[in-house]
Order: structure tokens, then sequence, then C-alpha cells
């Protein structure tokens, strides 16, 4: 409790200093971690840029260390950079398939037929914007849809299909 007597309550946020701190080839992941799978999104990833084999190995490195070995990576083929077939990380081959479905999520399969569903920050995305919309999406009663909590999280002018908004004119990356 605090002086007034009010519970505190822990914010569900990752602070400013993990962002300022992340280097290059860093992933930043945010998982559920009840366990339950009961919300609609395992997890939420952000990406730095579009460029396939420099932002999947280390999701894929991550991934590794908390749910097992991963052997595919579903992405939207019309949000990133020249999809490979597979990329080899950490000594093993993992499979990519190309979708045309929307960049607001990856699709990830460990084992045979295990799937896991992470909602995709577009790397534009400021950090309190990103933060705010990956810890909703990790919310274990999450019922709300990747698209739908990007378009509510995110400022106008980052669209998550990777278009431009209605408010910007602008082709994204320019």
């Amino acid at each position: 409790m605090t002086d007034t007597g009010v519970p505190h309550t822990p914010s569900r946020l990752l602070p400013d200093e993990i962002h300022r701190a992340v280097g290059p080839g860093t992933a930043l992941l945010r998982l559920e971690t009840t366990g339950s799978r009961q919300s609609l999104l395992d997890g939420a990833w952000w990406p730095r840029s579009r460029d396939v084999e420099r932002e999947v190995p280390p999701l894929i490195t991550a991934l590794t260390e908390h749910l097992g070995p991963i052997t595919r990576v579903g992405l939207d083929a019309s949000a990133w950079n020249d999809i490979p077939v597979r990329l080899v990380v950490d000594d093993r081959v993992v499979h990519l398939d190309s979708f045309p479905v929307g960049d607001d999520t990856a699709l990830i399969t460990r084992g045979d037929n295990d799937h896991f569903s992470l909602m995709v920050v577009p790397p534009a995305t400021t950090p309190e914007a990103a933060r705010t919309a990956m810890a909703r999406a990790v919310h274990a009663d999450n019922v709300t849809q990747a698209a739908d909590i990007l378009l509510a999280e995110l400022p106008h002018a980052v669209a998550p299909s990777g278009s431009a908004s209605p408010d910007n004119d602008e082709a994204p990356g320019q």
C-alpha cells in the first residue's frame, strides 16, 4: 500500500530504460506468462526494421529459449523485404512461410503442430505506443485482434498494414 492507503498496482509497461539499452540484434519480445493460452495472441514482437535476415534470427533465438525449438515462422510477404524460404539459426533450419495476410501477426510453429501467434508492432512505432500495445497483446484475457490493438494504440501516421494512413500521404519508409 502507498501512503495514501490506495494499493499500488505495478505498471504492465516495460520501463524506458529497457528500450534504450536494447542493442542491434536484440529481439523485443513479450510472451503471455500464464501458460493458459486462452488469449487471442500468445505474445508481441517489435522488430526494428523489415529486414527478415536481421530481425527474425534474434526472435527465433529468444523464442527457442522460452518455448523450445522453432520449426517455422509465417510472415506477411507484402510487409517484409525478401523473405527467404529458410534460415539457419543456432545451427537449426527454420522454414519461413509468406502469406498475404497483413503484417500485424507472425505465426510461429514449434515442433510439427504447435502454433503461436505474435502481434507484430511496426518498426517505426514510438517506444511508448509499442510498450502499450505489447502489454495489451499479452494480457491473459485479451480477446482483441492484433490489428485492432495496433489501430487503437499507434499514432495515426503508422498503419499496421504497412500502408500510409489516411492522414499521411507518404509511403511507408519515406
